[in-house]
């Protein structure tokens, strides 16, 4: 019985110690089990790359949404007068974005900066940045001069490509009081692309919702109110294009915070026009080239049945994925922030990386967005039309805007790699391959030879966006990632 009771007692004294180690080991191997997951997100996603990436392109997501917007709302005013004025509005937003916008928008003639003034910050050549800036402006106001005398006469032009000549003659004359934006546009994304190259983006938000904000009332008086109605849309839009681009000049010449990269206006700019021009041209002509495909897509549903509808329909989803593109826009400004600091800085392999990182972002933010889209089709289809055709039509094209949608943000990103390491020549010759000779020739056999119509010309697009972002991809896999040269040629010459 003794030994009993000692077995008993030895099994009960030692019993707590197995169960504390049992507990100890597991609580060790949960522990283990959560750092290895920890390592694996991190490995995949590189969680303080993903974050910086994140906070910075939120602000740009809202900052080019909210620019984008200005016209747009404008358009959506004009559209709700009618089936003509939304017609006439919607052609006349595509033809200024294939005129127009398109070499001053997002990354247009503007595109150089992100390449020259990226570089040059990440190799603290400060003072370069404004010198660049001010030279891309000239660059900006010439072309600019050069492209109101075109909107002047785009109903003449406009009819000369059979369009409708009623909604040829409301578009250009819609155009005419978009002129004075034109201006204010092309000044406003250089100086965003001078801030986005120095991270700099919180204060954008405030400099581009505000505008917006006041955009909309003033849209809803001059074209509700006055007698102007149609052609107050366009009036609005001005306005409020320079009321933004005073706000955000006014930041600039006063925050301490740019007395290194801008120390006021400088003749030795002039010298640096063709430096600028050098990139300025190609990433217009890679940036141009993508919007007259999708441009052209409207122009090609003017020729087809029922043209008012189609058209509308097709300018409809032109910019519905502009819009998304925004958002693809941000990660893009990221990834060209990221790439050209890097390789200003002499750090080929972490501009990879950050490229890498900033794909796996895409992808996420992708399938958020076209989830939204196609829950609520019908929703957003009612902010640009109260016809229920239109609508419809709409709706029946969703499932392939979606899929467009996917690759217009894979292709954004490598896009803004492009522009990074200063290769716009080489995207914009992969742009002209894919978009025209493949794209847009699929694009006409399938809706005017199949009588697929509006669902054949989206068709086509796809077909080019999917071949434009493996072009870009291979074209980041196998060029050197070096940095561009900063300086004219004899200044570097009298330096050395």
């Amino acid at each position: 019985m003794q030994s009993n009771i000692t077995g008993s007692e030895s099994e009960a004294n030692t019993s707590p110690l197995l169960v504390g180690r049992t507990e100890s080991r597991s609580i060790n191997n949960e522990g283990e089990a959560a750092a290895a997951r920890d390592r694996c997100w991190n490995k995949i996603l590189d969680v303080g790359e993903s974050k910086n990436q994140i906070l910075f392109s939120l602000p740009m997501i809202l900052t080019n949404v909210s620019y984008y917007l200005i016209p747009l709302v404008s358009v959506m005013f004009a559209g709700h007068l009618g089936q003509l004025e939304l017609a006439a509005s919607t052609l006349a937003n595509s033809w200024a974005a294939v005129t127009g916008l398109a070499l001053m928008v997002h990354v247009g003639l503007s595109g150089a900066l992100e390449t020259l003034c990226g570089q040059g910050y990440g190799a603290k050549l400060y003072r370069l940045l404004g010198i660049h800036l001010q030279a891309t402006c000239t660059i900006s106001l010439s072309f600019s001069v050069l492209v109101s005398i075109l909107w002047w006469f785009s109903d003449i032009i406009l009819i000369f490509f059979r369009q409708d000549s009623e909604i040829s003659r409301a578009a250009g004359l819609y155009l005419k009081f978009l002129i004075p934006g034109l201006f204010a546009y092309g000044i406003l994304q250089n100086i965003l692309r001078f801030l986005q190259t120095q991270s700099v983006v919180a204060p954008l938000v405030v400099c581009s919702v505000v505008p917006l904000v006041i955009h909309i009332g003033i849209t809803f008086i001059l074209v509700k109110w006055t007698p102007l109605a149609f052609t107050g849309a366009p009036l609005a839009a001005s306005i409020s294009l320079w009321i933004s681009l005073l706000m955000l000049g006014m930041y600039v010449l006063r925050a301490n915070k740019f007395k290194h990269t801008w120390d006021g206006f400088s003749a030795e700019s002039f010298h640096y026009i063709l430096v600028d021009l050098k990139l300025a041209l190609p990433c217009a002509a890679m940036v141009c080239l993508e919007y007259w495909a999708f441009e052209l897509l409207v122009l090609l549903a003017g020729l087809m049945p029922n043209p008012e509808i189609t058209t509308s329909v097709i300018a409809m989803c032109v910019n519905t994925e502009a819009i998304a593109y925004m958002i693809a826009y941000g990660l893009s400004a990221a990834a060209s922030t990221r790439v050209s600091n890097e390789l200003g800085a002499g750090n080929p392999e972490r501009a990879k990386h950050a490229m890498i990182v900033t794909l796996k972002l895409t992808v996420v933010f992708g399938l958020i967005v076209v989830s939204a889209l196609y829950l609520g089709r019908n929703i957003w289809a009612g902010f640009f039309s109260s016809s229920s055709v239109i609508i419809s039509k709409f709706a029946s094209l969703t499932p392939l805007l979606v899929i467009s949608i996917l690759f217009d943000f894979i292709q954004g990103i490598l896009s803004g790699v492009a522009r990074g390491c200063g290769w716009q020549h080489l995207a914009a010759i992969v742009n002209l391959g894919t978009f025209y000779f493949i794209g847009m020739t699929i694009a006409a056999v399938l809706g005017f030879k199949l009588k697929l119509y509006a669902k054949g010309l989206w068709m086509g697009l796809i077909c080019g966006l999917c071949c434009q972002a493996i072009g870009l991809l291979l074209l980041s896999s196998f060029i050197k990632w070096t940095r561009v040269e900063l300086t004219p040629s004899n200044d570097r010459q009298n330096s050395a």
